[in-house]
């Protein structure tokens, strides 16, 4: 018997295999008529063997019997019962009634079975396909989702700081306060359950709580530390030090208390509104004839003063009094003869000039005026107070030489306006 294959999945079957191992389609069918019609023959015939011959009855003659037909060789003989699920596809032959029974006046012949055709190869494949029930492809089953989501790393936070609250006061409510923290407790208490501090006072301890320039200066009763508190080590150089830095302050306040009204002054007159303020009396070491020094505060610039002295003319001065003592904010001086610039060669032109001032103490202060080589006034900031004179001494010149002499044009003062005290 040749092998064959699977006509559903081509999985190769062995020999006498009815159904496939891997898809469990039908292999083939056989044709097992013949042998149950030979098998059913036999068992009517009452055990009489097949290949036996019959024997015949007196007065028939010498014919003699018929032998069976034997069953196909294709097909052997099996038991009845093996194949019981065919039946219902491959009917058996209705078996004659004379067979079973003997006749005594006829001869016995044997019915011959009845052939039954195989159905092919084509026919069986379609009726194992009717009988495959269709089944669907399975299909890819999703994926589930992650039971944690996917994130990405992140900056790592610090945790917050805990703002720790104060826990519950313990103690009787009732109870005496504590005289430091105000905690009530237990009368029978003798230190605090909360600033563990005496629950008494002596009489020394609110000298404790002292001002700071009394716990400065006394150096013998030194408050007690607390507990955990570790006392300051106290050396004789930190002491002088002390004393030193002290002492500088001290200087510093007083310093600073006694310029004060100096500098409220100062901001009232730099603020102030500026008045012209003409001297009383005037005075000169010598003059040039025609050129007097109350020229030059005649409030008129094409007048001058000179000392008709040639050259520089150092150590020439001119003054100016006060009746009262005035307060000066500022000076204008205008050298040469006139304010015109065409006329600057006609003379020497002062260069430096020293200011001598008297106050009404009679203290006398000196500043030094240097002056530009131009025409026109030439503004100066003089700010003294309590004057009674001013002295004006000659010390350098622009331009000096054998035929020239210094000349001033004008000497303004200006001091506070009395409007500002309205």
């Amino acid at each position: 018997m040749t092998t064959q294959n699977c006509a559903e999945c081509g999985t190769r079957a062995e020999p006498g295999q009815s159904f496939c191992d891997a898809c469990g389609a039908v292999l083939g069918w056989t044709d097992r008529a013949p042998a149950r019609t030979a098998a059913t023959a036999s068992q009517s015939s009452g055990g009489t063997s097949p290949s036996a011959p019959t024997a015949s009855s007196p007065g028939t003659g010498d014919t003699p019997a018929t032998p069976a037909s034997p069953a196909s060789p294709a097909s052997p003989a099996s038991p009845v019962n093996s194949d019981s699920e065919d039946t219902t596809e491959n009917p058996l032959p209705p078996v004659p009634a004379s067979a079973s029974t003997p006749d005594d006046t006829a001869p016995t012949e044997p019915v011959p079975a009845a052939t039954v055709a195989a159905p092919d190869d084509d026919e069986m494949n379609a009726r194992a396909r009717s009988l495959l029930v269709p089944v669907a492809d399975p299909e890819a089953r999703p994926t589930p989702p992650p039971a944690v989501a996917p994130v990405l790393p992140g900056r790592p936070v610090a945790d917050r700081p805990q703002v720790r609250a104060p826990g519950p006061q313990q103690g009787d409510e009732n109870g005496p306060p504590c005289p430091w923290c105000s905690t009530p407790n237990r009368p029978d208490r003798h230190y605090c359950t909360r600033c563990a501090m005496p629950m008494t006072r002596t009489e020394d301890s609110s000298a404790r709580h002292r001002p700071w320039w009394r716990r400065v200066v006394d150096f013998r009763s030194r408050e007690t530390p607390w507990a955990g508190d570790r006392p300051r080590l106290r050396r004789t150089f930190d002491r002088i030090l002390t004393w030193v830095v002290a002492a500088a302050v001290l200087s510093l306040l007083i310093w600073v208390g006694v310029s004060t009204p100096a500098w409220v002054q100062a901001t009232r007159d730099h603020f102030a509104k500026r008045a012209p303020v003409a001297p009383d009396q005037f005075a000169a070491s010598r003059s040039y004839p025609g050129h007097k020094p109350d020229l030059l505060f005649d409030k008129v610039n094409n007048t001058w003063w000179g000392p008709g002295v040639t050259q520089s003319g150092e150590g020439q001065w001119i003054e100016a009094r006060f009746a009262e003592p005035t307060r000066l904010l500022d000076l204008i001086i205008t050298p040469g003869t006139s304010t015109r610039a065409d006329q600057l060669s006609q003379s020497a032109l002062p260069h430096r000039i020293k200011a001598t001032i008297t106050t009404k103490d009679g203290r006398t202060t000196t500043r030094d005026i240097t002056l530009d080589q131009s025409a026109g006034g030439q503004r100066r900031a003089f700010r003294v107070g309590e004057v009674t004179k001013v002295r004006f001494t000659l010390e350098s010149a622009y331009g000096a030489s054998a035929s020239k002499q210094v000349a001033i044009a004008e000497i303004e003062f200006f001091g506070r306006s009395s409007a500002n005290s309205s």
